[in-house]
């Protein structure tokens, strides 16, 4: 490999050749401010100008996160020449931006904030126009767009395009009349946006979030006609107690149910029960197909935000898509059903909260589609099946603002009746777990037998599409697993084009890293955070009494006193779905 040999504040330094200036300087312990880099998705324009340096020879500083470093280069990182220009620049930047701080969703969270603390910014000198001309964006049920605190970074727009291969960001016009936002200047909810929110965890500022729900839950658990319910999903179990200061991937769920409690929730249930429900039905739909010569490979459907990219871009392959509804839908089904029958309660009096990682989850929950208990009650006042999601960020503050104090908090067990979840339902956090929970299941139903190894390593892992065939009843059965949607796409490209045929099931998770990595989980979510909350997952998974999600006790009882059997009538009522193209979006972008 070639090397290169530079100074950077007098200490030689001997990199790969291509190494930028921002990486050698970190090898010899120098780090240089930067807000618009970003390393994990590739994000590295040099927008911003807070990284700079003085290079000897040259008139112009340089940015340093996109300036290779370049063999006998006298790098000069900190100089008052180039202090003074990063405090400048930071200064015109916020002399532009929306300085509501005290009341920002990203106070205390905030990249811009942090660096003005870093570089000792306390006064601005400038007087710049701020941009309150630029409308706020609220079209989605799931992300709120507000140009005012944009800093134009472009990190959105690179992991829209480059990451999710979506495209619904753009930077438009010029100077101080430039504006990030969706082609056309439409709204968000007229693009082909997938809400999956991945812009949200990448945004420096609050320039775009989650749209925030809190308020609907203080409200429904101050009203005491509401029974109140919640579900938390697997990716939350190991990633909630980053904000608390505990290690990524810490396994917190004890003390999450026990803080759930105390805000007042009237039950508290577990996602990972209907994971191992989505299981049983997903599972044998796969042979069902399998066996009776359906459409395959099947494609999983627990992604909100995978399940919208189908519809804007694949629609001709819907076919393929498995008609279960994610575990969220699943859950707030059953919870206005089978649990207010089991109870005695009036199903229009049960409220159903979700804490999701997601942010598709709050669009997913508000489709027209998804109010089956109301349908099979023959009412219309139950209205939808869940109704609010919350984030993991939501929740937080939820919990911050109430002056719980988490990490102090006594490990509680769910409620009986929804509340157990098997290791396999756990795995549903991280790429590849739906996959593997399914092959647990469905290789013991299918062939009798007892898996002598349940741990399908192969489909594990940060790799963007892994691949494993499984002996099954004298079929091979081949399985593909992709996660954020480019990789997902360079696999719909292959099936659309025929290239697929031999292959069974394919799982795809929209967001990087599965769930642990949602639009909706704690600021920052990076690489290394992504890898100890899937490794969360799994040490979790071997601590669980049960691993699979045929062996789910609470399943078992749901089966044989409520629904009967996996895909039958009482199932394909509540748990199944259908999907519609939206190419429309598509063609007028």
């Amino acid at each position: 490999m070639a090397t290169v040999t530079l100074r950077i504040n007098g200490q030689p330094v001997t990199v790969p050749a291509g190494t930028t200036l921002l990486a050698a300087a970190a090898q010899v312990g120098v780090k240089i401010p930067t807000l618009c880099y970003l390393k994990d998705i590739g994000h590295d324009v040099g927008a911003c100008r807070i990284c700079v340096v003085e290079v000897a020879g040259k008139e112009d500083f340089v940015t340093a996160c996109n300036t290779p470093a370049e063999e006998g280069m006298e790098v000069y990182t900190n100089t008052p020449a180039v202090r003074a220009s990063r405090r400048m620049t930071l200064e015109m930047i916020l002399s532009d931006h929306h300085m509501d701080c005290p009341t920002c969703p990203r106070n205390g969270n905030c990249e811009l904030q942090a660096l003005a603390a870093q570089l000792n910014v306390r006064t601005v000198r400038l007087s710049g126009a701020t941009r309150a001309d630029f409308p706020r964006d609220d079209s989605t049920p799931a992300i709120i767009r507000d140009p005012r605190k944009c800093i134009l970074c472009q990190r959105c727009i690179t992991v829209c395009k480059n990451i999710q291969t979506v495209a619904a960001l753009e930077l438009q016009g010029q100077g101080f009349d430039a504006l990030v936002g969706p082609p056309g200047n439409r709204k968000l909810a007229d693009t082909l946006c997938v809400q999956c929110g991945q812009c949200a965890l990448v945004c420096p500022t609050a320039a775009i979030t989650e749209r925030d729900d809190t308020p609907l839950v203080w409200a429904a658990l101050a009203d005491p006609g509401k029974h109140v319910v919640v579900q938390t999903a697997p990716a939350t179990h190991v990633t909630i107690g980053e904000a608390f200061g505990l290690p990524p991937g810490t396994d917190i769920t004890g003390k999450m149910v026990a803080a759930l409690r105390r805000l007042g929730f009237d039950a508290v249930f577990d996602t990972n029960f209907t994971a191992d429900l989505t299981i049983m039905e997903e599972g044998s739909e796969l042979l069902k197909r399998i066996n009776e010569g359906g459409v395959l490979p099947q494609l999983t459907s627990c992604s909100p935000g995978w399940i919208n990219f189908m519809e804007h871009f694949y629609p001709d392959l819907l076919p393929h898509v498995s008609t279960c509804k994610s575990p969220q839908q699943m859950f707030g089904a059953l919870a206005k059903t089978y649990y207010a029958q089991q109870k005695g309660l009036k199903p229009e009096d049960v409220f159903v909260v979700s804490v999701m990682p997601c942010t598709a989850k709050k669009f997913e929950a508000q489709r027209p589609e998804m109010n089956a208990a109301s349908r099979y009650w023959g009412n219309p006042a139950i209205g939808r099946d869940v109704d609010v999601v919350l984030t993991s960020r939501e929740l937080i503050r939820m919990l911050r603002e109430a002056g719980i104090d988490f990490t102090a908090l006594p490990d509680e067990d769910y409620d009986e009746l929804m509340g157990v979840g098997t290791g396999a339902a756990q795995i549903f956090g991280a790429t590849g777990g739906v996959m593997e929970a399914a092959l647990r299941t469905a290789y013991e139903i299918a062939t009798g037998k007892t898996l002598a190894r349940i741990d399908f390593e192969a489909v594990r892992g940060m790799e963007g599409i892994k691949e494993a065939t499984v002996p099954m009843n004298g079929t091979k059965v081949k399985v593909l697993v992709a996660h954020g949607l480019a990789n997902a796409r360079a696999l719909m490209d292959k099936l659309r084009a025929g290239e697929l045929k031999d292959y069974h099931f394919i799982e795809v998770m929209a967001c990087p890293g599965g769930c642990i990595g949602g639009g909706g989980q704690p600021i920052p979510t990076d690489t290394g955070r992504r890898r100890s909350r899937i490794d969360g997952c799994y040490t979790r998974d071997k601590a669980l009494k049960y691993r699979k999600s045929h062996e789910n006790p609470e399943i078992k009882k749901l089966y044989q006193d409520f629904l009967g059997e996996p895909l039958g009538h009482r199932s394909h009522q509540l748990l199944h779905t259908s999907y519609r193209p939206r190419q429309s979006l598509v063609a007028r972008d």
